[in-house]
């Protein structure tokens, strides 16, 4: 029991201060735009920023954990995000602010994916739902606390004190990870890819950020256009690299595993469609319901309670229904509330808007905390830490494509009508767009077999007779 709970509740300690650091940074973007003298939807390339830094640096998370061993990789990892926080603190340009916040990036990127290893390492495989979902109790800590918190502190004080927060947190996570933290290392590491590193890093900078440029007046279209081809180039160079490689810094070839491909690539498709909400939701409530950063935070954080609450049900909901079925069906759930948001007005009572965003918290978490378990159901000790670090990768692509996506969508209905003002209709279109990418991902979870993950969810599945046809099975499921 107490490798189940202490070592994810000490990993949790970064990630609360990595999702502190983002959920306040959401609620304080017109604020911190207007300080800086930048259009509110300039401040995506903020977001965007740290997440590309997380998704180039990810990939060699795992081969510097098994190389240097994981506490020394997780102390280290804090560290430069502190400083990082630091600096984000000092900024005076957008610049400055995007420069800080790609070097707190390099310090997420390394911080909890090698705390999730530690964690899948130690843990039993019947016990990882229970230590993820004990993983990210404390993690949520940060989106209930960071929306209030930093609407609070943008709204009577400063938004760089948000900033400053992370110190202290940051200096409780060393000396937890030097006491608790196993130094779990690999003997036959070999060598780093080098190659793969940079083709890698270059192809998803490319992509990523290119897209994120479009709409941004500050460069060309064409510009942003020729960043995403080099991007889109160099990772098809880089395919090519890995299928030729012994141990690339993104191994293709877990995707072969079904519970893998669909707990990557149709969680990705999911997170898409969430990951623009920290980007739409606190401008929709300051910009168009014209509420202070604080009384916006206060609404906002009702999703993260919603999703604290369903951590505590995760295991025996999935242990009900199994992988497949709840993914399936909560897939619909969890996008319609999405969607939903886009009818969000500001005559509509107080009590349904944070009902709505709690309710939906509840299911978007039920959602990701199976995807994050499923992902690894049949991934051996040995691959568990390329695992991690291409599930990490996907995860961080998929959410900053995800504010590309609803900063995009603002820009261009704002430039349709030609008036550059962004107003609440605009909202609900993004709202939508984004709703309907997050139901898209029910394609993958369809095709999974049955007793996909019954090991993890500790659930007895009846074996398949022979004589069936496959449709029946499925249909049985």
């Amino acid at each position: 029991m107490r490798t189940e709970r202490l070592v994810p509740l000490i990993v949790a300690c970064a990630l609360f201060m990595e999702q502190l650091d983002s959920t306040i940074i959401s609620t304080s973007l017109p604020a911190i735009a207007r300080d800086l003298h930048e259009d509110p939807i300039a401040l995506k390339l903020a977001l965007t920023s740290y997440l590309l830094s997380l998704a180039v640096f990810i990939p060699a998370s795992g081969w510097f954990a098994d190389r240097f061993g994981s506490r020394t990789v997780f102390r280290a990892a804090i560290v430069v995000f502190t400083a990082g926080s630091l600096l984000c603190g000092l900024a005076h340009s957008l610049p400055e602010f995007v420069l800080f916040r790609i070097l707190q990036g390099m310090g997420g990127a390394m911080m909890v994916p090698v705390g999730r290893l530690v964690i899948l390492r130690t843990v039993p495989k019947e016990g990882i739902v229970s230590a993820l979902a004990w993983l990210t109790v404390p993690a949520l800590l940060g989106p209930v606390v960071g929306p209030p918190l930093g609407g609070f502190i943008t709204t009577y004080f400063d938004w760089r004190l948000i900033f400053f927060l992370n110190i202290p947190i940051g200096f409780v996570g060393v000396m937890l990870a030097t006491r608790f933290i196993p130094d779990i290392r690999e003997e036959d590491v070999g060598a780093f890819d080098l190659n793969g590193m940079v083709l890698s890093g270059v192809g998803l900078a490319g992509l990523v950020f290119g897209f994120a440029l479009l709409g941004q007046h500050a460069v060309a279209p064409w510009i942003a256009l020729l960043v995403i081809a080099i991007g889109a180039v160099t990772m098809f160079l880089y395919v090519r690299h890995a299928r030729h490689t012994p141990r690339p810094i993104l191994d293709l070839s877990l995707l072969r595993i079904p519970t893998f491909f669909a707990g990557v690539v149709g969680a990705s498709l999911f997170r898409i469609g969430i990951g623009a909400i920290p980007f739409l939701l606190p401008l929709m409530l300051q910009l168009g319901f014209g509420l202070t950063p604080f009384a916006s935070g206060m609404i906002t954080f009702s999703s993260a309670v919603g999703a604290m609450t369903m951590k505590f049900s995760a295991a025996p909901i999935i242990r009900t229904f199994g992988f497949r079925r709840v993914l399936v069906v909560n897939c619909f759930i969890a996008a319609a509330f999405l969607a939903a948001t886009a009818l969000f007005r500001p005559d509509m009572p107080y009590p349904l808007l944070v009902g709505m965003l709690l309710m939906g918290g509840f299911f978007r978490s039920l959602q990701f905390t199976s995807t994050n378990a499923l992902s690894y159901a049949d991934i051996s000790n040995e691959a568990m830490s390329r695992a991690t670090s291409f599930a990490s990768v996907a995860q961080q692509v998929a959410i900053s494509t995800g504010v590309a996506v609803g900063a995009l969508v603002l820009d261009t209905m704002r430039s349709w009508r030609g008036d550059g003002t962004i107003q609440l209709g605009d909202f609900s279109v993004a709202f939508a767009v984004v709703g309907l990418i997050a139901v898209c991902s029910v394609f993958f979870f369809v095709r999974l077999p049955a007793d996909a993950g019954a090991a993890l969810a500790r659930r007895r599945v009846k074996p398949a007779v022979p004589a069936e046809p496959p449709g029946e099975m499925g249909s049985a499921a």
